[in-house]
This record gives structure tokens, sequence and C-alpha cells, in this order.
């Protein structure tokens, strides 16, 4: 076998624990399948993921990172809350709810396999955590970039908008109608915007010093 780097081999594994979690569920997948499905041996998995949590957390870091590039694509930030929340949060139906489902019932599953396995619950909030702050950073760098301010803390605007998020994205999952979860998702984010309230920052004119 061919030498890999250590940080290829990582990365190919977690694009097979992907697929594979999407394609059959978390529950039932195990790190054999995994290692089956990136052509590696069992004990090569094992050497780079002692333990499927570790694998589990990588899963989620990639997850979270493909989120975050979905967010920003093509994302002009100095426009604005409102810009970014509608570009945003449209590209990122695009790209990984409408036509990937499973990808989303996999982050589900994540979840309810964390909750019932990891006694800590560290798994969950890491995962929680983690997408709220996604939002959160995003519509904070679009305010400042635009110099806007928002009528709620940017951390409850980000909690807020992954809430609405998770619920339409469960329907979807539910009843895949593309035109309604749209119509949906467009009725979310203008109560998102209305709710956030972004404004511009009032600027302050120097005072001219008068003369001796």
């Amino acid at each position: 076998m061919a030498y890999v780097k250590a940080a290829e081999r990582e990365e190919q594994i977690v694009a097979a624990a992907i697929a594979e979690f999407s394609d059959n569920g978390v529950p039932g997948t195990t790190l054999r399948a995994v290692a089956t499905r990136a052509g590696i041996p069992l004990g090569t998995l094992h050497y780079i993921f002692p333990s499927k949590d570790r694998l589990l957390r990588a899963v989620i870091t990639t997850v979270i990172d493909e989120i975050a590039e979905a967010l920003r694509a093509e994302l002009t930030v100095d426009k604005g809350v409102e810009h970014a929340l509608r570009h945003g949060v449209g590209n990122f139906w695009n790209k990984l709810v409408s036509n990937r489902i499973g990808l989303q019932i996999m982050q589900y599953e994540l979840l309810t396999y964390s909750l019932r396995s990891d006694t800590d619950g560290d798994l969950v909030q890491m995962q929680y955590e983690r997408y709220s702050a996604l939002v959160t950073d995003f519509c904070e760098q679009a305010a400042q970039a635009a110099g806007e301010r928002c009528a709620v803390g940017f951390d409850t605007l980000g909690r807020i908008a992954l809430a609405q998020l998770d619920g339409l994205i469960l329907q979807y999952i539910a009843k895949p109608d593309t035109d309604r979860a749209r119509r949906d998702l467009d009725h979310v984010l203008n109560m998102l915007v209305l709710y956030a309230d972004p404004q511009p920052v009032a600027r302050t004119k120097a005072l001219r010093s008068e003369p001796a």
C-alpha cells in the first residue's frame, strides 16, 4: 500500500465515515464498515481514530467546516446582516439540505446517538455550540463589516436562527417538498431579519477645536 500522510488518511477516513453514516445511519455503522469504504485495513483506522467517539468528533468538525464554506460562498460581507442571512442560509439550504437529506439525517442521528452513549453530554454540547457559534460569528462579522448593530445579541440571534432551521430541516426530512420548504425558508428569513433589526451605527462627528 502506498504511503499516505496521516492528515490525508484522516480526511479519507472522515469522508468515508460521512458517506457511510449518511447512507446507512450512525447507530448501525461499524468502524469496520468505514474502513472498508475508505479502502484501508481496520487496524489503520483504529490507529488514527482509536474510538468511535474520536471519529464522530472529526465528522462533526468536518460537517461544520462544510456548512461554514456554504454560508460564506460568494458572499459580500459588507452588505450587512440581512444580506448575510438571506444569501448565506439560502446557499446552505441549496448545497447541504435540498439534495443531501442523508447528510441531515446523519447529523440528527449523531445527536441522538451521542445523547444515548455519551454520559457527560460533551459531544452533544460541542455539536450544538459549534453550530450556534457558526451562525453567531457569521452575523457578527457581517454587521461589523457593514457598520451595523442589531436589536438583539448575536449569540441569541445565532441560537434562534439555528432553532428555526432545525425545525424546517426536520419537516423537510419528513416530507421532502422542495417548493413548500423554500417558501417556509423565506418566511423564516423574513422573521429573523425583523427580529435582528439591523440598523446602521450612528457615526459621531469629531468636534473641531476652538481657536485659542
